[in-house]
């Protein structure tokens, strides 16, 4: 493992992250989810980095649309990319589905909901695994390149001691298990290539407003995506396949 992620990050050291100097120079990078909260963070950063000669940013409402329910808007941005023939050096996918379209997240076994569980799962986990399938192949076959995707510490079996959340949490556990088995196909033909899932921690969005509370450790969302953007830096093939906290520290699956 590189040095730093004998530790944790600390908040102070997470205001700003620019450096982002493990990738080649010269490539581009894309965020997926762009028009949220942490997805125009996350854009913000890497477009102040001399690192990447473009940033890419997708989402419904973007002037090139990319929506994860639907496949052939995902397969048209990857052919896009594709016949810039630029490197591709870094994908972010921050998307996500925790409440919503009268949803909330589950209480109790009484409360599981197929629309609801459905819902959950096209969007934080076959969505995702769309992305796999059309944004990996691009990446260089040779030199550091990454595929970050958000998941969520409660999607993890073995950290589990509450219940309830069964959709968001059912979800996030697939995506792992998703991002897993992407990793092993991906390190046969690009070994310097990595695949990971990342827990952002609690951030000040729409998606965790209802949810915050005192005691909570809640990070605005420029202080989120450079904390992610630090672990996203520190990675090295060995970490393909893994489950990271924003702190840099590996979760339990």
């Amino acid at each position: 493992m590189p040095p730093y992620f004998n530790r944790m990050i600390s908040d102070a050291e997470s205001v700003t992250y620019e450096d982002l100097a493990s990738f080649p120079a010269g490539g581009d990078a894309v965020v997926i989810g762009a028009t949220g909260g942490l997805g125009t963070a996350v854009a913000t950063h890497l477009l102040r980095s001399d690192t990447f000669n473009a940033v890419h940013r997708f989402a419904r409402g973007t002037s090139r649309p990319l929506d994860l329910g639907e496949e052939a808007s995902i397969a048209a941005a990857a052919q896009w990319l594709k016949d810039s023939g630029r490197d591709l050096r870094l994908v972010v996918d921050c998307t996500g589905f925790l409440h919503g379209r009268g949803f909330m997240p589950e209480k109790s076994w009484r409360q599981i909901d197929p629309a609801h569980m459905a819902h959950a799962f096209a969007v934080n986990a076959i969505g995702p695994a769309l992305l796999m399938k059309h944004f990996l192949p691009l990446l260089p076959r040779e030199g550091k390149s990454v595929f970050a995707t958000l998941s969520a510490k409660v999607g993890s079996i073995a950290d589990n001691s509450y219940g309830g959340w069964y959709s968001y949490r059912a979800s996030k556990a697939a995506l792992n298990q998703l991002v897993h088995t992407a990793a092993i196909e991906l390190t046969r033909k690009r070994r310097e290539a990595i695949c990971v899932a990342l827990h952002p921690g609690t951030v000040a969005t729409d998606l965790s407003e209802p949810f915050s509370k005192d005691g909570l450790t809640v990070r605005q969302p420029d202080a989120a995506a450079a904390r992610l953007l630090r672990v996203i830096d520190g990675l090295t093939p060995e970490q393909t396949g893994g489950f990271f906290s924003h702190d840099g520290m590996p979760l339990p699956w």
